[in-house]
């Protein structure tokens, strides 16, 4: 990997950070470069634009999620059990920082921001083949559809708890 490759990796991990502790909300181009560590301008040397660096910030700000949740056995299980397991999941303390992302991408791709709904669009595939996997459920259309009730589900109890009705 050449010098300039890990030193973008370096700040996405930074930007990933950045995300997760202060939100889309704060994501300006300062203060996105201070948490990276350099300047706007070298920020810019990196990426193209404001929006290569938040999908670059907001794919490793997944990938970390998902990693996170691979942790989670494959077993096949019952609808009832795996929604037990992902409510407490996404409310616990290491993740929910990850759902409160997830909602500011899911808001801003309602109001038709293009880069959220192609990132949130992403995100939601992977959930949905995340739980699918994990579903003992025989048929992959039905799995598929049960993926995606349990997926309502669990981001509706999100939404709740997020506005203080969890």
């Amino acid at each position: 990997m050449s010098k300039a490759a890990a030193k973008r990796e370096q700040i996405l991990d930074r930007l990933a950070d950045f995300l997760l502790a202060e939100g889309l909300g704060a994501a300006s181009l300062r203060p996105l470069a201070a948490a990276a560590g350099t300047s706007d301008r070298m920020l810019l040397y990196y990426f193209k634009d404001k929006d290569e660096i938040l999908a670059g910030a907001l794919e490793r700000t997944a990938a970390r999620l998902t990693a996170a949740l691979e942790m989670s056995e494959i077993t096949p299980r019952s609808r009832a059990q795996l929604e037990a397991e992902m409510l407490a999941l996404a409310g616990s303390p290491v993740l929910w920082p990850y759902m409160c992302v997830w909602l500011e991408v899911a808001a801003l791709a309602a109001r038709g921001d293009p880069l959220c709904r192609a990132v949130g669009h992403r995100v939601a595939l992977g959930f949905q083949a995340w739980i699918a996997a994990r579903l003992a459920i025989d048929g992959p259309v039905a799995r598929d559809a049960a993926a995606l009730g349990l997926l309502r589900t669990v981001e509706g109890a999100i939404f709740l708890r997020s506005v203080g009705l969890g």
